[in-house]
């Protein structure tokens, strides 16, 4: 009978195991975004990072690279619209080394005033795990305007 007990906790506890296996977000956001664009008629391009991003308007002055300093205002949502955070309009600055990777590659696909959008798939986000209210394994939107770029990191 102990035998018994003892197997059955064995393979309670062996079956229990499989709901802990990781999510591939990566699919899963891939084809979020891919139904939200087709939903919101939207087209964009993809780069081979799975960064998602539309330039509505290139913008005309100086082109960050990943390591300046710049201002951009954005507003950034989930697909649901749900609004998770929002720039004043004279935006923030900030390093693009400080940043999610996806903000880090996608602004430097802009110009001084230029305008478009980034989505951000959860591995150039803030990954699997909860973030300051973000559900870990979120699609990011944002959008966004390049103000200034101010060069290199001090």
């Amino acid at each position: 009978m102990k035998t018994n007990l003892l197997a059955l906790l064995f393979i309670f506890f062996i079956s229990c195991g499989d709901d802990n296996q990781p999510v591939d977000y990566v699919s899963l956001n891939d084809e979020e975004i891919q139904n939200y664009l087709v939903e919101n008629d939207l087209q964009a391009e993809k780069s081979t990072s799975g960064l998602y991003y539309i330039i509505d308007s290139e913008g005309t002055g100086v082109q960050p690279t990943t390591t300046d300093q710049v201002r951009v205002a954005y507003k950034g949502y989930f697909t649901n619209a749900n609004v998770f955070d929002q720039s004043p309009s004279e935006g923030i600055s900030f390093n693009l080394q400080q940043v999610i990777s996806g903000w880090t590659e996608g602004i430097t696909y802009f110009k001084e005033g230029g305008s478009g959008m980034l989505l951000v798939p959860s591995h150039l986000g803030y990954g699997s795990q909860d973030y300051s209210g973000i559900p870990g394994g979120s699609v990011l939107i944002f959008e966004i305007d390049l103000i200034q770029v101010n060069g290199g990191a001090n």
